[in-house]
């Protein structure tokens, strides 16, 4: 590769991966070209599936601040680079995984933290987030009624679960989806609902975490 093309090449990968919401890392040995094509139709607009030399996407990835991913390009290499929701890109290429099992996945970044091939099975395990939203909304229309207790709590109260909620989760303490109960009496409201909308948001905040086509090597025929 002449090294103006090289240089373009690095260039096109460092936005890539700095305009990228998560990045993926796959091997590709195997796979066709139609299949490679079915993936990336698959995979939709706000991803950008690209077959990528190891040395030149190290450098793209040191240029664009995105540190610890040269253990993962080793072998031929193709990078998801997400721009959408990083669980239904994850979903997808999981799901094509399963049926080509030609398709590795090697890891991944997400918010500048590298993610192991398991984690990103996991991710992909999780709800997307227009389904997380819904179930937010739902779950706000339906609890009005104990927010507005909440809200008139003692202020020293509801600083404390929300305290406490802050600790659990820089502690990544794990959460268990809070139970439908009934409306406490009046009298009981103030220790009650601030204890339940605490595992309420806690549920959410867990839920909720959980990252051109560019072409830089040609695909021999499969």
């Amino acid at each position: 590769m002449a090294r103006p093309t090289k240089v373009t090449t690095v260039a096109d990968l460092a936005d890539h991966f700095r305009t990228s919401s998560a990045t993926v890392l796959t091997e590709y040995r195997g796979l066709t070209v139609a299949q490679l094509k079915e993936l990336r139709r698959t995979l939709g607009d706000t991803v950008t599936y690209a077959v990528v030399k190891n040395t030149l996407t190290k450098i793209a990835a040191k240029d664009a601040g995105v540190t610890g991913i040269d253990d993962l390009l080793r072998g031929p290499s193709a990078i998801a680079f997400i721009r959408g929701d990083a669980v239904d890109a994850a979903k997808g290429i999981r799901n094509f995984a399963k049926a080509n099992p030609a398709l590795i996945i090697k890891g991944g970044v997400m918010d500048g933290v590298i993610l192991s091939a398991q984690e990103i099975v996991r991710l992909a395990d999780l709800e997307s987030r227009e389904v997380l939203l819904a179930k937010m909304a739902y779950a706000m229309k339906a609890k009005q009624s104990q927010a507005a207790a909440l809200f008139a709590a003692p202020l020293a109260k509801t600083a404390r679960a929300l305290g406490a909620l802050q600790t659990k989760l820089a502690a990544g303490a794990p959460v268990v989806e809070a139970p439908v109960v009934e409306a406490p009496a009046a009298e009981d409201v103030t220790e009650e609902i601030v204890a339940e909308e605490v595992e309420v948001v806690e549920a959410d905040v867990a839920n909720d975490e959980v990252i051109p086509e560019v072409v830089t090597e040609e695909i021999p025929e499969g």
